[in-house]
């Protein structure tokens, strides 16, 4: 077996969203302290946005967008993780943000021209590629990986479920509960024929399965990627086989599918590697004033949008809940062109000593806290994996994507946590309540009973080097990997 076969050269590129990286760093990481070499690629827009978080309390930002490699300390460790960046079509003033749609464009047509001139350049060095790992939400992969004969692994950084339904678009669509052909509205009985899963409730397919328009270019786009994912050499999912096992193994009969989740960094601490798009402000001290499971922790992450009306109603929620709280509020929460103050007036002052806002912060480090007793959540997958990692049950309000089905597995299948309101809009009573009912009395002892399984399965699925399914399934993905490897390597 020549070197290259025992110790290949990956690519990876995470889908340019923070939500998107993390997974991906974890994931490079882990495979580079099994001896792969890894060139790790980030758009020059998140690579400026994580360096800003990092270098803003000197004032000195980098010279080129190359001149912050974020993976400095890692390889300081031992790890041979390369860095590139690579530009997303647009210049990095340009607000992605409040410009969505044309972003989005931008990624679905003119993106793959740029990756396809870096990945020219990386086979032809003396360490050439041999392996693609990008995200599933690509729509390019597979023609990138055919033009430099590289093997192509599509990495989904969510549910296996939520995979298995865009997966699944054709059946939805036949059966009218997705792009109906009737213009305002598709079926809303239950949905009993994706294989591999149970009859779910149309409310809980991720929000781009349950729109009316599905000609959008997020559309465009999901269509396109999962056209493209059936290429595919192999899927690696962040979940966890026991915790999916009906929907992975229906998956299964189709492609190689690999459950390696949860994509955690070593002991679940704070990564080697920065991630985060703003500065993090440090609440430890804060949460060392506070009595032992006295505290709700407030995140709806980093990217979904909400309303100033949903921001009033749950901060006067707070105050009428009386509990502890630290409460991350992006500073584009609502808009990134955003001006008008977002919370109630006196807000600040009624809340001095039991409130801490901050505009983003390190989510490990405050719910591994002791003082934290729940989290309400936007239901990111990134988030719930996290939580239930942490033994910390969840008030759900899924606002975007893939939350709406995680909501459904941690609130209906998982039973660890519970729906911040039942029908909108949101109303500061309703708030109040489920928050009492998440961190006190008979309800909040069956959620951290019930969390506490969960995590046992997470942590089994992560034992030993070869004992959990996690392990099992990363070592068998890594010997199937360098074997196409090998094949392609000698034009088999």
């Amino acid at each position: 077996m020549d070197n290259h076969s025992q110790n290949p050269h990956i690519l990876m590129i995470p889908y340019p969203f923070q939500g998107h990286v993390i997974p991906f760093v974890h994931l490079a990481t882990k495979l580079a302290s099994k001896g792969f070499t890894i060139t790790f690629v980030n758009t020059e827009s998140i690579h400026h946005k994580i360096t800003k978080s990092q270098l803003s309390s000197s004032g000195v930002l980098p010279a080129g967008p190359n001149k912050h490699d974020i993976f400095a300390e890692a390889r300081k460790a031992g790890l041979d993780i390369r860095y590139a960046t690579v530009s997303d079509g647009f210049p990095l003033t340009f607000d992605r943000s409040l410009n969505h749609d044309q972003f989005m464009e931008g990624m679905l047509h003119e993106f793959s021209a740029h990756v396809d001139d870096l990945v020219g350049k990386l086979v032809k060095t003396n360490r050439p590629i041999t392996c693609l790992i990008s995200d599933t939400f690509y729509v390019w992969s597979s023609m990138i990986a055919n033009k430099y004969n590289l093997v192509y692994v599509s990495f989904w950084t969510e549910p296996a479920l939520v995979f298995t339904l865009y997966y699944h678009m054709d059946l939805l669509k036949t059966n009218g509960h997705f792009a109906s052909p009737h213009d305002d509205y598709n079926r809303e009985d239950a949905i009993d024929y994706i294989p591999g899963v149970e009859t779910m409730d149309p409310k809980d397919m991720a929000s781009y399965l349950q729109a009316t328009d599905a000609t959008t270019v997020v559309h465009r786009i999901i269509y396109k990627a999962f056209e493209d994912v059936k290429r595919a050499d192999f899927v690696i999912c962040n979940t966890v086989q026991e915790l999916e096992r009906k929907t992975i193994s229906a998956l299964q009969q189709k492609q190689r599918v690999y459950a390696i989740g949860p994509v955690f960094p070593a002991g679940f601490t704070k990564s080697l590697v920065e991630t985060s798009l703003w500065p993090e402000s440090d609440c430890t001290r804060w949460l060392d004033s506070k009595h032992h499971g006295s505290v709700i922790y407030i995140s709806f992450g980093s990217y979904a949008h909400c309303t100033r009306n949903d921001i009033v109603e749950i901060a006067h929620g707070l105050l009428l809940s009386r509990v502890s709280f630290i409460w991350v509020l992006r500073p584009d929460i609502v808009s990134s062109d955003q001006s008008d103050p977002l919370l109630p007036p006196g807000f600040e002052d009624e809340i001095k000593g039991r409130g801490m806002i901050v505009p983003w912060c390190c989510q490990i480090a405050v719910i591994s806290h002791p003082a934290v007793a729940g989290f309400l959540t936007h239901c990111g997958w990134n988030s719930t994996l996290e939580s239930v990692w942490c033994g910390i049950p969840l008030l759900c309000f899924p606002l975007l994507t893939d939350q709406f089905t995680n909501r459904k597995l941690v609130v209906d299948d998982w039973r660890i946590g519970l729906n911040l309101c039942d029908k909108m809009p949101i109303a500061r009573e309703e708030v109040a309540r489920k928050i009492s009912r998440l961190i006190s009395g008979k309800s909040a002892d069956e959620f951290r009973k019930n969390v506490k399984a969960v995590k046992a399965e997470l942590e089994n699925a992560l034992s030993g080097d070869d004992g959990g399914s996690s392990q099992k399934n990363l070592n068998q993905f890594i010997d199937d990997m360098k074997a196409k490897i090998k094949k392609k390597n000698a034009g088999l």
